[in-house]
């Protein structure tokens, strides 16, 4: 693969971290890569390890009402021990769906002995019955879900899948509202007064207003709802708090489109739905994904105070329940979640610059 292909793949995917490597692998300036390898790494590595040198020395002296603060070493061991507890805990699932795998099956050979039975005429009463009896018992015994408690992986999951459901939601309603406000004056007057007064709201002022609301529009019973109350309340109380983002950029964006990109699609007679789609939002796409970059980080930020606040299931949650049970072990498993909250920010926020690098026009690495 050639050096230029290697950087515009490094350029598209945000690793510009390994750029210098990849230079210094082709041999294109030596001495200019290892200082660039200096500053990128051993810079960033020692301000890291100042700050763990720091939080050891602080740990042994800082007390709290649940012990002393736990050291790195301590946080490092307790995030190994919440994988471990997945890992049982996953194992004692398999477990628990083997066994009732098992029961059904014998359920399933007994009904098919019943079945022989009157098939062969036996005159035993009702033996139908009971083999059909048996069939529904198997068949609900298969069916039955493990209760265990989720895992950190797995509130870890739940955050995930709750702020990607509250971004698309916010997305899918920012930005037509945002280009609507770009191209016409009037409707940006109109819907500039809701900006103002709902923007600066707090996620926990819209959370018990979302509460109420799901609680009473959202009446399918659980067994036949696609998702549970507390995830829907979630997700609604994202999109309140991360839709303004998109919506303000999205606008800005439309209405700092060249008027000579107007003229053009006015020259060529295209349709208003054509021009939107053709000229306006390609030439607003890095201002969108500004706002989207800004509403994914909100979102996540909105999340975990929700699930917080209203103990719903996700790492929000996951840090109160440590809060209550109140030790120096569930203490440094606030610190683990909290590291992870600020890991899968950055991670997500990454791959926001990647999708608009791919949908962009971006210069490409010489």
């Amino acid at each position: 693969m050639s050096r230029e292909r290697v950087l515009r793949a490094i350029r598209v995917l945000d690793l510009s971290f390994f750029e210098p490597f990849v230079r210094l692998a082709f041999g294109e300036q030596p001495g200019r890569q290892l200082r660039k390898i200096a500053l990128q790494v051993l810079v960033p590595l020692a301000s890291f390890g100042l700050f763990l040198g720091a939080w050891t020395l602080a740990a042994s002296n800082v007390e709290t009402k649940y012990g002393t603060l736990p050291t790195p070493a301590q946080v490092w061991d307790q995030a190994g021990v919440l994988i471990a507890e997945h890992h049982a805990e996953r194992q004692r699932e398999a477990d628990f769906h083997a066994a009732q795998a098992r029961k059904a099956a014998e359920l399933e050979r007994a009904a098919a002995v019943l079945a022989g039975k009157a098939d062969r005429g036996d005159p035993a009463p009702g033996l139908r019955d009971d083999a059909a009896l048996l069939r529904d018992r198997a068949r609900q015994t298969r069916a039955q879900r493990y209760s265990g408690p989720p895992t950190y992986i797995d509130q870890i999951l739940t955050s995930l899948k709750t702020v990607f459901l509250g971004f698309l939601v916010a997305s899918l309603i920012a930005i037509p509202l945002g280009v609507l406000c770009g191209l016409s004056r009037t409707f940006a007057m109109a819907v500039n007064p809701f900006v103002q007064i709902f923007k600066p709201v707090s996620p926990l002022a819209w959370l018990p207003i979302v509460m109420i609301l799901v609680g009473a529009l959202y009446t399918t019973p659980p067994e036949e709802a696609w998702f549970e109350k507390s995830f829907v309340t979630s997700a609604l109380t994202v999109a309140l708090c991360s839709l303004w983002p998109t919506l303000m950029n999205t606008a800005l964006g439309v209405s700092s489109v060249p008027r000579e990109y107007h003229a053009v699609a006015q020259v060529l007679g295209l349709s208003w739905w054509t021009r939107v789609r053709k000229i306006v939002i390609p030439a607003a796409m890095p201002m969108i994904f500004a706002g989207l970059r800004i509403s994914l980080g909100v979102g996540w930020m909105v999340l975990i105070a929700s699930e917080m606040l209203a103990q719903n299931p996700g790492l929000g949650k996951f840090i109160w329940d440590m809060f209550q049970n109140g030790s120096s072990q569930t203490l440094a498993q606030i610190m683990v979640a909290v590291f992870t909250i600020g890991a899968i920010g950055f991670l997500l926020d990454r791959v926001m610059v990647v999708l608009q690098r791919l949908v962009s026009h971006q210069p490409e690495v010489a």
